[in-house]
């Protein structure tokens, strides 16, 4: 992730409400506030783990205390918690978090797998998220915004593995490539088109 403070903050955001206690009361300073006491009580908690959960949180920013007499009461803080929810959890922030993850680490290792030295497919898998990465692989051959006649697709095709009918009609199943009907031509797809696909 480019920012290692926002890293760091939703990290201690889910590990404040990574415990079932903690969860609980959340939920219950949802609705009002409580003492330790009272928590202590309704969670069949001892006063000291209730205590702790509650420095848990209010480390994570996610509770306040008032004093009233004797007592403390505990709030949760929902506008803390809401707008915390909505800037972390964002999709570019999620998406942020595979920075340091090798995403190619399984296509390579199929391909290892299934493939020569030359990149020719030895043998087809039979799991499905196996096939779409040697699709994946064959599909590169093909120039987006070109057309291909069936006979140059073959040909193509056949420097991978000579059962050019199965590579073809996959590819075009798979929605990495589309066709003209009757033999006419074919052209390479977005990749978004094989996501959809797949889902």
């Amino acid at each position: 992730m480019g920012d290692d403070n926002t890293y760091e903050e939703l990290l201690n955001f889910l590990k404040a409400l990574a415990d079932d206690s903690r969860l609980k009361i959340v939920g219950l300073l949802s609705q009002r506030s409580y003492t330790v006491e009272q928590l202590s009580s309704l969670l069949g908690l001892g006063m000291s783990t209730t205590s702790h959960h509650l420095a848990r949180l209010a480390q994570a920013d996610l509770v306040s205390a008032r004093a009233d007499g004797h007592y403390y009461y505990y709030n949760l803080k929902t506008d803390v918690l809401r707008r915390l929810s909505q800037r972390l959890l964002k999709s570019e922030t999620l998406t942020g978090l595979t920075q340091d993850v090798d995403l190619d680490a399984y296509d390579r290792k199929v391909l290892k797998n299934f493939t020569d030295e030359k990149g020719r497919i030895m043998a087809f898998p039979s799991q499905e998220k196996k096939l779409l990465v040697l699709l994946r692989h064959v599909v590169k051959a093909f120039e987006p915004n070109t057309r291909y006649p069936e006979k140059q697709v073959n040909e193509i095709l056949a420097s991978y593995n000579e059962d050019t009918a199965f590579l073809r009609r996959n590819l075009v199943g798979y929605k990495f490539m589309d066709r003209e009907g009757g033999g006419g031509e074919y052209w390479r797809l977005p990749e978004l088109a094989a996501a959809d696909a797949v889902d």
